[in-house]
């Protein structure tokens, strides 16, 4: 299977990625020709870019959504051996620079986040790499209630920024998105203003998602899955 084209509907998307389900990453690296490394340590988001080929995502590191004509976003969400994610999950990163000129309505994060395709994948540390198999994915459009969580922790973490006090935000902050530094190592800087307005040079950091939020988002969308048709 060479990666795909960009899915022409939503109901595509979603029989394709349902289609993976019970794939092991090895076996669909094969497929669309990435391949998985022995060790987990150096393969961070490695199913990630395999499922964004085998589903045809298009955005590639530009801050639209992954199915840019779809506006939908793509999510790996690793699992532990209880079902319950293991790690915050990445949004976008963040332009510090730009914060104190960026509403919610324009934000990069309502744009990656207003319709999302979740793609569970196994990730118990006693299954090798390439074991491990994919889940099945769930299409989520955030709720009114959830709307709200997320614009509420963004607005008080993008003011923070634009008020030049980006040092002072650690990951304790956020209901259910925080803020976390977003680097390959500790020397990686970025230019955003200080308290003064002027410059200073500060980590790199991204928009998260918090494990319990995604879970419950989840778990809500299996319980959903699960209701008869009526």
């Amino acid at each position: 299977m060479p990666p795909s084209s960009e899915p022409q509907s939503e109901k595509e998307l979603v029989t394709r990625a349902r289609n993976l389900a019970g794939l092991r990453l090895g076996e669909l690296g094969a497929q669309v020709g990435v391949e998985v490394p022995d060790e987990a340590v150096r393969a961070k988001g490695i199913a990630g870019q395999i499922l964004e080929k085998a589903l045809g995502a298009t955005a590639g590191s530009r801050p639209e959504p992954d199915f840019v004509g779809l506006g939908i976003e793509l999510k790996t969400i690793p699992l532990d051996a209880a079902g319950k994610p293991k790690e915050s999950t990445f949004v976008c990163s963040i332009s510090l620079s730009a914060m104190a000129d960026t509403e919610w309505e324009q934000s990069t994060v309502l744009k990656k986040l207003s319709k999302v395709l979740f793609v569970p994948v196994e990730a118990a540390s006693n299954t090798p790499l390439r074991e491990r198999r994919v889940g099945r994915a769930y299409l989520w459009t955030p709720t009114d209630e959830e709307k709200k969580l997320l614009r509420a922790d963004w607005e008080r973490l993008a003011e923070m920024i634009a008020a030049g006090d980006v040092e002072q935000i650690t990951g304790h902050l956020g209901e259910v998105l925080q803020v976390r530094p977003k680097a390959p190592h500790g020397k990686s800087r970025r230019r955003a203003p200080d308290e003064e307005g002027a410059v200073q040079w500060t980590m790199p950091r991204g928009f998260y998602l918090r494990p319990a939020f995604t879970g419950a988002v989840l778990a809500r969308l299996r319980a959903s899955d699960c209701k008869p048709n009526t």
